[in-house]
Order: structure tokens, then sequence, then C-alpha cells
């Protein structure tokens, strides 16, 4: 049954998704429409919304190329691809790689969602090298699908935000520790259903062996490899350039700066500390400045679709936000909402808006002044409603390409390889998820 549904899924996919460019260009013309119809806007009014969002992600843009490059470039260096080899050494069948990966992924993903990201992607590559007859989109899928746990996890922006004293609902609902929110005892039970059963879910979709699209393992092998030659020492320019002394300096300045982090903050990741720690450690491990510099010309590659379409969605944010749509659509599921009710109509409409507000804390930022006031004239424990916004934002993440695009960056595949797939995932983490945040 899971099979043939993933299937039907699989070929409507392929059929009729676009790729992420021009889904996203269908987004901006829906939001804009949607904005003169209900939101009241005039034609040039959402056009001023439009351009005025525009470059509003050129920073997050910049982070999420960094995420990709310098965990790529760290993945190739030789101690992380031996760990990589020996964790895909593990199964020793195209199903115990589809559920290893998966798990693994949604572990990193809570740990700190860019880190999961990456290491994910780059597992389910190895895998493909390694485990004979697993379906490679079904495999980047099983990484992918980690990701529907983030929000949850202990880098999930909603929960850390209001966490933070002095956060901007401070005044209405006060300061609540992440005791109440990652660490509650019904966050923690959805986490684990959701990070143990979907590894199952993704095996029981995998293809028949006569339909699977298998990837040869010499091809992944010369993409990584691509660019590694012995370096003439011809010149001094040459000779610095293949200086281990020039890399250790420089990783011993990040090492010392990570140290110090560490030692006043705790484990607080965030993502320019990911970044920061990616790049360090490839620095370190490929020894010299001409390695990295190799290995990072070859990640590049990957970026182009981040650089493309996240200024499009930044677009989209904008119109959905100065139009006023995202607070309509947030109040409307308020407006049919009862106790026990408002935690999945919370999640519900985080989830819709989340396909044109693609960030956690931006759309945390549009439906908090909403949904913070309704839990308390419901009586609703807010720091419940704060888990179902998460949640939301996470959840459709599985059919949004936004923030699939690292991963396919690294995979060479394209959305459509991957989404029907999510369809699945998100189907059932929908239900998991509902069930928990209405009944825990």
């Amino acid at each position: 049954m899971v099979k043939k549904l993933s299937k039907f899924f699989v070929s409507l996919i392929e059929e009729y998704l676009p790729d992420p460019f021009l889904f996203a260009i269908a987004l901006t013309a829906v939001v804009y429409v949607l904005g003169i119809v209900i939101a009241g806007n005039g034609p040039m009014e959402m056009i001023g919304h439009w351009g005025d969002g525009l470059w509003n992600l050129l920073a997050f843009a910049m982070q999420m190329c960094l995420v990709l490059i310098t965990g790529h470039a760290l993945a190739n260096t030789d101690l992380f691809s031996k760990i990589l080899k020996k964790i895909a050494s593990i199964p020793d069948s195209a199903g115990g790689a589809i559920a290893l990966t998966t798990f693994i992924s949604g572990l990193c993903c809570w740990i700190n969602w860019g880190f999961g990201l990456v290491i994910g992607a780059l597992l389910a590559k190895e895998m493909a090298k390694q485990v004979e007859g697993v379906d490679y989109r079904l495999l980047i899928a099983s990484a992918y699908s980690g990701f529907v746990i983030w929000h949850a996890g202990l880098a999930g922006s909603v929960p850390l935000t209001v966490a933070t004293e002095g956060h901007f609902m401070e005044h209405l609902m006060g300061v609540i520790p992440i005791s109440s929110t990652i660490f509650s005892s019904y966050n923690l039970i959805i986490s684990v259903v959701v990070l143990l059963t979907i590894p199952f879910l993704n095996r029981m979709m995998l293809p028949d062996k006569d339909e699977r699209v298998i990837v040869d393992p010499e091809v992944l092998k010369e993409e990584d490899s691509a660019g590694n030659s012995e370096p003439e020492l011809n010149t001094v320019a040459d000779r610095l350039e293949n200086n281990m002394l020039v890399s250790f300096v420089l990783g011993g300045m990040g090492a010392a700066y990570l140290l110090n982090y560490f030692v006043n903050n705790g484990f607080a990741l965030n993502l320019n500390i990911v970044i920061f720690l990616f790049m360090t450690l490839g620095i370190l491990l490929h020894k010299t400045p001409k390695n990295y510099l190799n290995a990072f010309e070859t990640a590049v590659k990957g970026c182009s679709g981040i650089i493309l379409q996240f200024p499009l969605y930044s677009g989209i944010m904008g119109m959905m936000v100065g139009s006023g749509l995202a607070t309509i659509m947030s109040e409307f599921f308020v407006s049919i909402a009862t106790q026990t009710t408002l935690p999945f109509f919370s999640f519900l409409s985080a989830g819709i808006v989340n396909f044109f507000v693609p960030s956690g804390g931006g759309q945390w930022a549009v439906q908090a002044p909403i949904m913070v006031p309704a839990a308390a004239d419901l009586g609703v424990d807010i720091s419940r409603i704060s888990m179902a916004v998460a949640w939301g934002d996470a959840w459709t993440n599985m059919i949004q390409p936004f923030w699939a695009l690292p991963a396919l960056g690294i995979a060479g595949l394209g959305a459509r390889d991957i989404m029907g797939y999510c369809i699945m995932v998100l189907m059932w983490s929908g239900v998991i998820v509902s069930l928990g945040l209405m009944f825990l």
C-alpha cells in the first residue's frame, strides 16, 4: 500500500512539478493576485512590497551557500570521508541504507538544521557509492526527510526566540525556557516518534528493483575527486599555496575562537557557528590552502539554485507581510479554533504560511501577535502554541523546494526527483504532530 501510494505521488510530481525556479515564479504570481483580491492592496502596492522585500534574504542566502560549500569541503577531507564511508558500510541492503540515512539525518537536523542538511546529503551520496541497488532519488529524499524535525530541536528558531530575554513578544508571554518547549514531554515524544518511524516509512517506499534509479558509483567518485591533483612547487607562490603552516595558523585562530565561544556559551549552535566550525575544520584537515581551495571550488557548483531563487522568496515574503496576507490567513484559523483545536490550527496555519514565508523567525514575527493573544483568551498553554507554529513551519518544508536546494545541490538532483517521496513523509508526520499537539 505504501509503495503503491508513493509511486503515485512520484509519478504525479515528475509530471507536474516544475523546476524550483518556476515554482518560485508561480508562488510570486499567486501571492501577487491574492494580495490584490483578498488583502485589498493595489497592483502597484503589491509591486512595491515585492521590490522592497526582494533583497531581505541576501545575508541568509550567503549563509546557506556557505553551509553547503563548507560542509561539502569538510566531507571531502580524508577524516570525514572515512567516517562517512564507515557509516555507509553498516547497512547490507538497499532498505537498510534508506533507513539509516533517514535516522542519522533526522538526528543531525534535531541538533542543528544546517549540519543535518549537509551531513544527510553527503551520507546519502556515500551510501549510493557503497550499497548496491539503492534508489538514488529515495536516498536523497530520505536524507532530506530528516529536516521535518529540525524546528523541534536544539536550533529551532521559535523556541530559542521566546527563550531570549527582550524578545518582541515578551510583554504578552514573558520568557519561556526551552524546558517548556524543546524539552517538554509532548515535544520530546513527538520528536522521538517521528524520528523512529520515518526510517521505516521511507524503507517501505523503496521501489521494485526494475523501477529503481541507480547511479553509477564511479560517477559520484569522479565528481568528488574533481580538482584533486599533485601540486606543482615551481614558484614561491606555489610553495605558499601548498604550505601546511599557512593553513594551521589560520585554522588555529578559528579553533581558538570556537573554543572560547563554547566555553562561554555552552553547546549553543547557530548558523554562523556551524559555518565557522565547518570552515575551520576543513582548513585544518585539508592541510594546505590549495587543497581547501580546490575542494571549495568543486562545492560551489551546487549553489546556483540558492543564488537564483532566494531573492524571489524574499520578494514573496515581502508581499505576504506587507500586504497583510499572512495576518489574514492566521486570523482565519484562529476564528474557527477552540481550546482543544487551537494547537492544531496553529500548526496548520503555520504550514500554509510557510509556503510563502519560508523562514522560521520571519514566520513567528507574523503569526505570534495573532496566536499568542488567542491562546491567552482560550486558556491554551502559550508554549504549546509556540511549538505548534514551529512544527508547522518545519512540516511543509517536505513539499517546499526552498529548503531542499542545498541538499539537491550536493546530490545533483532536481526537486521533482524527491518531492513525490516527501509527500508521504508530510502526510505521516502531519498525523503524528497534530495528535501529539492536541492530546499529549
